[in-house]
């Protein structure tokens, strides 16, 4: 026992030694060299409330937040007059932001000063000055905001290319206005793609940020900043060891476009796209799942006049490689509108390259949604285990298809797949061939002469969206 204790006496030593020998991280002169280039974005939002009830901030009296906000935001007098009658209330919130340039440019995240009608930056020698915003980009969540001062100090920029997964990160920000708060943590991951997230490669720390760290800098140890704060996932509204930053290349490219114009342009093709699974490229006949797969390809749009078809899988844009679906939304918003670039596309067992002409993403896009009520014709199940019918004229006229089959039941093997009743099949790939489905008997032919051991890949329409799905292994004979 003794031997044991004394072995794990010396471990324990040494490992403190090592730590000692190598040095732990010491922020404090990046704190003290950079802290001051880190300010407070205060906004207020005037609204209506509907009277007596109204609340002055979004919590419930049960919310622990509820407590923080009823101390520190005072709530606003009622209008004079009937006790329901609608009062003016200020909604305030609290962020940060980093100055990039001397005479006042300040970056910070788009949600922070979403809507306000007054945004306050109040600077560490306590200096508070009223900002303009000089435009904000929803998609990436970058606003560049801006106060009337000279001779700021400043923060370097850093490259997120070159930050290594482990590497110390140190965050400087206003959690529950607590100015130049410093937390400090590792980089968790890099290139997140988060949900609703398209363009913005998230860096993922496990740095401590909260409510008002948003906007604020993320520094490498050279006191570089090298992202933005901007997102947490959390289940209950706190920190829980997970935080994400946009990486600084990307805002910094989006604060030139704000800066010289207030808006940003992005480049678009076109396509709905999925990831290459390990199914769908044995399907379209892939060595590796790679790319992004095209479910969809806008009508007139630059995709389409390129010569782009659903099916194909795009490997390379602008000489760019797409590792992953995730990438291409990046690459081509990234592209100027108006640039001609060469596409790589693995097409039905061979790669091409083809010429798109890049479109521009409008301001607001909106959704067609076109609805469904095929009637059925056939009534027997296929080969897949599915119950299938053909679209009248009117149906293919109003979905602007020009064939398809829509799903009535699902029965044996094919409950293994993702489709549901409803689903409306587009084509089928099977042995590296796609083919658009036309009608009930060419879908079963193209089905008979394949080996029980064969994969089908078929296109499938749900609602707006389009999507592949893989079925693994066929019966010998149709089902029943």
């Amino acid at each position: 026992m003794r031997q044991l204790f004394a072995a794990l006496f010396l471990t324990v030593f040494s490992l403190l030694a090592h730590a000692q020998n190598r040095g732990l991280p010491d922020f404090t002169e990046l704190v003290e060299k950079h802290g001051a280039a880190v300010v407070n974005v205060s906004t207020m939002q005037t609204a209506r409330g509907g009277g007596r009830g109204a609340q002055p901030f979004p919590f419930d009296e049960n919310d622990p937040m509820y407590e923080f906000f009823r101390r520190f935001i005072p709530r606003q007098p009622g209008v004079p007059g009937l006790p329901g009658a609608p009062r003016e209330f200020e909604n305030r919130s609290l962020g940060s932001g980093f100055i990039v340039s001397s005479d006042g440019y300040i970056l910070t995240n788009a949600h922070v000063v979403d809507s306000a009608d007054e945004v306050v930056v109040r600077l560490t020698d306590k200096r508070e000055l009223k900002a303009r915003v000089i435009g904000a980009d929803k998609r990436t969540d970058v606003a560049l905001i801006k106060i009337e001062a000279t001779g700021l100090p400043t923060v370097r920029l850093g490259d997120p290319s070159v930050l290594k997964v482990g590497e110390w990160v140190v965050a400087i920000g206003s959690p529950f206005g607590f100015d130049n708060s410093v937390t400090a943590g590792i980089v968790s991951a890099k290139g997140r793609s988060l949900p609703q997230e398209s363009y913005v490669p998230f860096i993922q720390t496990d740095v401590a940020v909260n409510p008002g760290n948003s906007g604020g800098p993320l520094f490498n140890l050279r006191g570089e900043v090298v992202g933005i704060n901007s997102q947490i996932y959390s289940r209950s509204g706190g920190f829980m060891g997970i935080s994400f930053a946009i990486p600084i290349d990307v805002a910094m490219e989006v604060q030139a476009q704000l800066r010289a114009t207030g808006k940003v342009s992005r480049g678009r093709i076109g396509v709905v796209i999925q990831e290459v699974t390990k199914d769908l490229a044995e399907s379209f006949g892939l060595n590796q799942a790679t790319g992004a797969a095209v479910n969809a390809v806008e009508k007139g749009g630059p995709a389409e006049k390129a010569g782009i078809e659903p099916g194909d899988v795009i490997l390379k844009f602008d000489g760019k490689t797409v590792t992953n679906s995730s990438d291409l939304p990046r690459i081509v918003g990234a592209t100027r509108p108006g640039s001609k670039v060469t596409m790589q596309l693995w097409r039905k067992g061979h790669s091409r390259e083809v010429t798109v002409v890049v479109g521009e993403i409008p301001d607001e896009k909106l959704a067609a949604r076109a609805t469904r009520n095929a009637k059925p014709v056939e009534r027997a199940a296929n080969r897949l285990g599915l119950v299938v019918s053909e679209l009248t004229a009117d149906q293919r006229r109003e979905l602007n298809v020009s064939g398809g089959l829509v799903i009535d039941d699902i029965r044996n093997n094919a409950a293994r797949a993702d489709l549901r009743p409803g689903d409306l099949i587009l084509a089928i790939i099977a042995r590296g061939e796609s083919t658009e489905i036309k009608s009930v008997e060419q879908f079963n032919k193209l089905l008979a002469p394949l080996d029980k051991s064969a994969s089908v890949t078929l296109l499938v329409r749900r609602g707006d969206q389009q999507t592949f799905v893989t079925i693994k292994g066929l019966p010998d004979r149709r089902a029943e």
